[in-house]
């Protein structure tokens, strides 16, 4: 063949391939620029949104299963990998994605849930399927639900012959970000350590504004993670639809941007417990979600951690939710004793409060006799009773009881049936301190089993809930976070509350409700609040708006008895009024660790709350659409000094308003 031959077989060869990967693409669009480290002959397959601004394309290229994400045209997850190690076979290279057609299904689904965020949510989304092979058998779904602004995927695995369950010993799975991409992240501590080995706690502080490039202390970090892409918007990752079929995971960071899947550490929970999660075939993974947004409301205001799972049972009843006292973040563990405990009821009573909680050693230093009583006064007066647990068997040495029950099946449903005789609303069960599959299926049975009982639960020294408002109809709060306890134990979390507290809204409560048990008017962390130990620094205003700010549909406020006479009345007033359970929220304003100005509802009622976390005054000029022209509003705010007044305002005609907040202080708007 000559030379003319060769460059006419060449181009006949090329027009062929061009020809035959549009007829194979024929469900996507080709999109410029999109993904440019992909090279172009890969075999790859492009989907986007109902709106058509998130785009993924996934990728076979040498063998290896990959995707990336753009957003109105901007990269936003560059090529990353895909696929997953067993001990059936390691399917993370010599992979083909099938030809043909991929399976497509149109989400449109309204639903309730009371507990989140939002009561009444949609879930908007193309749902596409892309199959993967080796070696000419079927091995793995890639199931890519494509929202507005939410991506997440899943894989399903298929039996292998005979074979009808594997061990995921690992996975590719993995996040590229584009250059120049800084992370919002809560660096994972080692297990085993702290107070009374009881970590992971999943309570350590956010590193802000870093470059990519590191694995926080060498562990990785803790979900949901932040990023921000350079000028062109956020990142928000984590996961879904975590149940006792799987382990919770981690991001492990590396040189290069890259942040990848990891799995629990061996040493959690003592040891007990495999590192990688075993599943039955057909079997699946939790969902591993990205939120993009230009701007952070995409990332607040998402709802895919629900969106994306179902109940897993029917409530055996109403559960009641609300607001309540709590004795220990004051009072400590001396406070937990009958005639404290009784003393806190009523001051539940006189807030119209619907609990207290009575916190560890009770067992002990109350009884259960005892405890019988406090229920029954308690119910007398319309508070209910949350009664604190003990976690542990052999996977930590916390020493406060009760202990030994919740770990076990017998004497945990026992209990149970105990505390529904005498008429306990809820349980907050404490010191897991893990993310193997068998503290999972822990989570899981606590909950089911109380759900047969009628209690409601909350989780201390836990991992982040991962869908369980929806999943569990009787879960309530977890709290994974840097919580308000730290700042009874330290002055210099008291001198960074309100840094922290501009954290949370953007990461840690996105995603799942938060049981933080802050809102304290003391302004001291003691009983006689006075000048001893920790002081805070933040005003009354930042109190009150942080019970709107942080999300959970239980609240055990870090008020106490003495309030009813050395807080200010109209500070008083409003903590009696402030609902937990919200139908709307919007972002307005803020950036992480600076200041944050968000809006919540609950039925015609809009609260507009905002908190400054920077050294300097803020002053902002905000549009609120939500308040009417000339509508009047109360007003709560601080002069330079913190010192917090309620006054009138009027909205103008751009139903605009200025504020101004000093460090340390905060803002609320109500009507």
């Amino acid at each position: 063949m000559n030379e003319s031959g060769y460059h006419s077989l060449w181009m006949v060869t090329f027009l062929s391939l061009i020809i035959n990967r549009m007829m194979k693409n024929t469900l996507g669009i080709i999109v410029a620029g999109l993904c440019l480290s992909m090279p172009a002959f890969a075999l790859e397959k492009t989907f986007d949104s109902p709106d058509g601004k998130m785009v993924v394309t996934v990728s076979d290229e040498g063998g290896k299963p990959s995707y990336c994400v753009s957003y109105n045209g901007v990269e936003f997850i560059q090529d990353s990998p895909l696929g997953l190690k067993t001990n059936i076979g390691d399917f993370t290279q010599g992979m083909n994605l099938k030809d043909g057609d991929v399976i497509v299904k149109q989400i449109d689904e309204d639903y309730t849930v009371p507990t989140i965020k939002q009561r009444r949510a949609n879930y908007l989304a193309n749902e596409v399927t892309y199959t993967f092979e080796k070696e000419g058998k079927v091995i793995f779904d890639v199931v890519f639900s494509i929202g507005n602004n939410d991506v997440a995927f899943k894989y399903r695995m298929y039996p292998q012959r005979q074979t009808l369950s594997c061990i995921v010993e690992s996975e590719s799975t993995g996040f590229m970000m584009p250059q120049g991409t800084t992370t919002f992240l809560c660096p994972q501590v080692k297990p085993m350590g702290g107070f009374a080995r009881t970590y992971p706690s999943y309570e350590t502080g956010y590193t802000l504004d870093e470059p990519v490039g590191k694995n926080g202390w060498g562990e990785g970090y803790t979900f949901p993670c932040l990023f921000k892409n350079n000028d062109k918007g956020w990142i928000l990752i984590s996961e879904t639809g975590v149940s006792s079929a799987y382990c919770a995971s981690r991001l492990m960071g590396h040189k290069d941007g890259l942040y990848t899947i990891g799995y629990p550490q061996p040493e959690e929970n003592n040891g007990n417990g495999t590192v990688a999660p075993g599943i039955p075939l057909p079997g699946e993974t939790p969902w591993r979600t990205i939120t993009i947004g230009e701007t952070l409301a995409p990332i607040v205001e998402t709802t895919v951690p629900f969106d994306l799972v179902k109940p897993l049972y029917e409530p055996s009843q109403e559960y009641v939710y609300g607001r309540g006292s709590w004795s220990w973040i004051i009072g400590m563990d001396g406070a937990t004793n009958y005639d404290e405990q009784k003393r806190y009821i009523d001051f539940s009573a006189a807030m119209g409060y619907e609990s207290i909680l009575i916190d560890a050693l009770w067992d002990t230093q109350i009884g259960r006799e005892r405890i019988k009583e406090l229920a029954e006064y308690g119910a007398k007066k319309g508070v209910g009773i949350y009664l604190w647990y003990n976690s542990n068997g052999y996977w930590n040495d916390a020493p406060q009881g009760p202990r030994g029950i919740m770990d076990n099946t017998i004497a945990r449903r026992k209990e149970m049936k105990w505390m529904q005789s005498i008429g306990i609303r809820g349980i907050k069960v404490d010191f897991f301190g893990g993310d193997k599959q068998v503290t999972m299926k822990l989570y899981e049975d606590i909950l089911a089993d109380a759900n047969d009982y009628g209690i409601l639960c909350i989780f201390h020294g836990c991992t982040l809930p991962r869908g369980w408002e929806r999943m569990y109809p009787n879960y309530a709060s977890s709290e994974a976070v840097l919580a308000s306890e730290n700042l009874h134990f330290s002055q210099g979390n008291c001198d960074n509350e309100a840094f922290n507290a501009c954290i949370h809204p953007f990461i840690r409560n996105v995603v799942g409700s938060m049981d933080f048990g802050g809102s304290t008017l003391n302004k001291f962390y003691n009983a006689n609040n006075g000048p001893r130990g920790s002081k805070r620094k933040t005003s009354d205003v930042f109190a009150l708006a942080t019970a709107v700010l942080f999300q959970s549909p239980v609240q055990h406020f870090a008020m106490a008895p003495n309030n009813l006479t050395d807080a200010p009345e109209w500070a008083i007033n409003f903590m009696k009024q402030v609902p937990t359970l919200w139908d709307e929220v919007r972002f307005i304003d803020g950036y992480p660790g600076k200041y944050v100005v968000m809006a919540r509802r609950h039925g015609n009622k809009w609260f507009v709350v905002a908190i400054n976390g920077q050294k300097e005054t803020l002053k902002l000029k905000l549009k609120l659409p939500m308040f009417a022209a000339g509508e009047m509003v109360q007003y709560y705010s601080d002069d330079k000094d913190l010192n917090g007044s309620l006054k009138p305002l009027k909205i103008n005609k751009k139903q605009e308003v200025t504020l101004t907040i000093p460090f340390n202080g905060g803002v609320v708007l109500e009507k």
